[in-house]
């Protein structure tokens, strides 16, 4: 991958990564329920789940789940369900106290698992960024020397961030109120996003 390359690829994947989705609200609301150093389970999941669709990506996987209509759709209405129901069940749970050091590090990470991985729009997002930069004439695990790295310090730089704001929020003593309001709008969020995913047809909803 020639360095002109490598700086297009960084440049989209900041803009790929950065723009808020269910992650960042995810890392968010994990930041401040559980303090930025527990949170970043959350993190870890998402770097898993980035490092196992590139793989996929590279391997032609997400190339045939795209070309085959009826499993994208059931992948992409199952993910929709899950967000409406995550956001559902943070709108019913949001006066209740956030307990800290109540969750575990393994429940994070497989929720922020969940999440990222549900998204099969996230999916065929990342398979236009492999396909839009790899070049077929130079060997692709060259390539992707170049792009693991990339694309996993951007993802783990961006989420930290994400994680932080919560983690500043969580500290701010913020009211009673306030702090219920405030997961009632995260939880509206991912059902807003689970509703767009369901319902967006053929456009990439942000990771």
């Amino acid at each position: 991958m020639s360095f002109h390359a490598w700086t297009v690829f960084a440049l989209f994947w900041v803009v790929f990564v950065t723009t808020p989705g269910p992650n960042a609200v995810n890392c968010i609301s994990n930041g401040m329920g559980h303090g930025f150093g527990r949170a970043l389970w959350g993190v870890l999941a998402i770097l898993t789940q980035a490092s196992l669709f590139l793989t996929l990506s590279a391997l032609g996987v997400t190339a045939l789940i795209a070309a085959s209509p009826g499993l994208y759709q059931a992948l992409r209405l199952l993910g929709a369900g899950v967000l409406i129901w995550l956001g559902i069940r943070g709108w019913l749970n949001a006066k209740r106290p956030l307990r800290a050091g109540g969750t575990s590090g393994g429940s994070i990470y497989g929720r922020a698992f969940m999440i990222a991985t549900i998204n099969a729009k996230s999916l065929a997002g990342y398979l236009a960024a492999f396909t839009q930069f790899v070049q077929p004439d130079v060997p692709l695990w060259h390539q992707m020397a170049a792009i693991y790295p990339t694309a996993l310090t951007i993802t783990a730089a961006s989420y930290c961030c994400y994680t932080a704001i919560g983690a500043l929020m969580g500290r701010a003593a913020m009211g009673a109120v306030l702090n219920v309001w405030f997961r009632r709008v995260m939880a509206v969020a991912f059902v807003l996003y689970g509703i767009a995913l369901g319902t967006t047809g053929g456009q990439h909803v942000r990771p």
